[in-house]
């Protein structure tokens, strides 16, 4: 099986065949149309049509792909540290310039409201301008004399290929939480974007290339699930970068695993928030809006469900009600409150759950189903849902639903409701409103979740922290950007060093070496 580009079609992006553009590969620094014969839709969810395909590899474009960055890495490894934060501060600067231009992308696959998608890649741009900073989080350490002319350092060097496999729901900000870091560490990368939306992998590509990346550095293989068992099995693959929903993260973490990867797979969640009777109501309802809808909910940090310790849910939910009928829905473009969801297929996915709750006893407060909106009759849409009293032994209230859906419980008291938390298979944020500084101290410390908000709704970590959560929602050691980004994309070397003194030796000495 050839590991060359040679044998792969080159043209220019969005090539027409068969009167729809199809998304291809980026390999070699080149743009690869492909020959696999396997392709997948692309939607505008906003008006409900088909507008592209992408390509599907085949396991000669796997190979190619992973042998074209695996032939980049060792130039890539060796150039100075110098030369390497000069192209990602340039991708920066490129970013920062046209970044209107890839949230544009964004919202014509996903959906989302273009400022929501420009959201999107100003917090990916935090991870990139992280990673300016790259040779002082890559310093090794150095102990002079700890044996008698014997000194002991440490290095950190890079793995070589890593694989980055990245969901829909945010096709630019999830893959820069793991590709400027890793190209800044020395390491190759090859990025399998989500067939739902693959343009912006395509386009972040282009611009490396034009901020001087070598070639190979950087490669996009579009692809299923063939190209991602090739990423997880290949030997050349050093690490794998995941994120998606719970099941895959677990498929992804045990067969990388199994074949001697480095991983991080970060999994779903069932974000709750937990209002206590002395919290500001009017602060909580506008952020269970926001946190709860916003980019129509699809997202692992979205609020789905409100524990309201009683007696505020009455009011809370009138507040939260209050709010949603000013809610406008509609195409991403116009810059509606809330756009479509992805897919017509994950629509009716999370709209079954609000029929599961109904069935299981809950209230459906706001039903979203039907709405009005400022766009296409075709579209994807389902508009904002409240449901409340919904039971924690329901589907809707133990799965993740992944869509406009808040869910209110009802609760007594605030170990009533850290005990629910804590009681649930994920671990990934949560909040707490109070105004009561002892109440939010106790809540931060008990709670068995990775990310918490104290009067905050989505606890998304700065880029010098890292993300990631506990339980079902992480599989590895490691989370995402931050310090941990960097410790995770190299390897320590210890470096144990004697320069004799010409003028003394140490003798014959077949002992256990010792530290004198």
């Amino acid at each position: 099986m050839s590991h060359s580009t040679e044998n792969l079609p080159v043209a220019d992006p969005f090539v027409e065949e068969g009167g729809l553009p199809v998304v291809g590969h980026w390999i070699d620094g080149t743009y690869h149309t492909s020959r696999s014969g396997r392709t997948a839709p692309v939607y505008d969810p906003a008006i409900g049509k088909q507008t592209k395909e992408v390509a599907l590899a085949d396991e000669a474009e796997v190979e190619a792909a992973i042998a074209s960055a695996a032939r980049a890495f060792p130039g890539w490894a060796a150039t100075s540290m110098t030369k390497r934060q000069a192209v990602v501060f340039r991708f920066r600067e490129l970013l920062n310039e046209r970044k209107h231009e890839l949230a544009e992308i964004i919202t014509s696959e996903h959906g989302k409201v273009v400022s929501d998608a420009a959201g999107e890649v100003q917090r990916g741009l935090e991870v990139v301008e992280l990673a300016t900073g790259f040779p002082h989080l890559l310093k090794g350490a150095y102990s002079e004399n700890v044996s008698t002319g014997i000194d002991v350092y440490s290095t950190k060097q890079p793995l070589g290929v890593v694989g980055i496999i990245s969901p829909f729901n945010f096709p630019a900000m999830v893959p820069m939480w793991f590709f400027p870091i890793a190209i800044a560490a020395g390491n190759s990368v090859v990025l399998k974007p989500s067939e739902k939306d693959p343009s912006a992998a395509v386009w972040m590509a282009e611009l490396w290339k034009e901020a001087g990346l070598p070639d190979g550095v950087f490669t996009v293989l579009q692809g299923d699930k063939l190209a991602v068992d090739g990423l997880l099995t290949h030997p050349e693959v050093k690490a794998i970068s995941f994120v998606g929903s719970t099941p895959i993260a677990k498929y992804i973490y045990e067969t990388a695993a199994k074949h001697g990867k480095r991983v991080q797979a970060l999994g779903g969640a069932k974000n709750h928030m937990l209002v206590l009777p002395d919290a500001d109501l009017d602060l909580v309802a506008d952020q269970a809006i926001n946190s709860g809808y916003g980019s129509a909910g699809e997202r692992c940090m979205a609020i789905s469900v409100v524990l309201a310790v009683e007696p505020v849910a009455d009011e809370l939910i009138e507040k939260i009600t209050e709010r949603i009928a000013r809610l406008r829905v509609g195409d991403g473009r116009r810059e509606p409150d809330m756009g479509p969801l992805v897919t017509a297929q994950h629509r009716d996915k999370v709209v079954s759950y609000i029929d599961i709750a109904a069935e299981d006893g809950a209230t459906v407060v706001v039903d979203g189903r039907g709405i009005e909106v400022d766009g296409a009759a075709d579209g994807f849409w389902l508009g904002p849902t409240l449901l409340d009293c919904v039971p924690t032994t329901s589907r809707a209230y133990t799965e993740e639903i992944f869509g406009p859906v808040l869910s209110i419980v009802r609760v007594e008291s605030f170990q009533q409701g850290v005990d629910l938390i804590n009681s649930g298979e994920f671990g990934n944020g949560t909040a707490i409103f109070t105004n009561d500084g002892g109440a939010a101290r106790r809540f931060q410390n008990e709670i068995e979740v990775g990310m918490i908000g104290i009067n905050v709704p989505i606890p998304v970590p700065v880029a010098y922290y890292s993300f990631g959560g506990w339980k079902n929602s992480l599989f590895g050691d490691s989370k995402a950007y931050g310090i941990q980004g960097f410790d995770f994309f190299t390897r320590e070397k210890a470096v144990t060093s004697r320069w004799l003194d010409p003028a003394k030796h140490g003798g014959i000495n077949l002992g256990f070496p010792k530290n004198d």
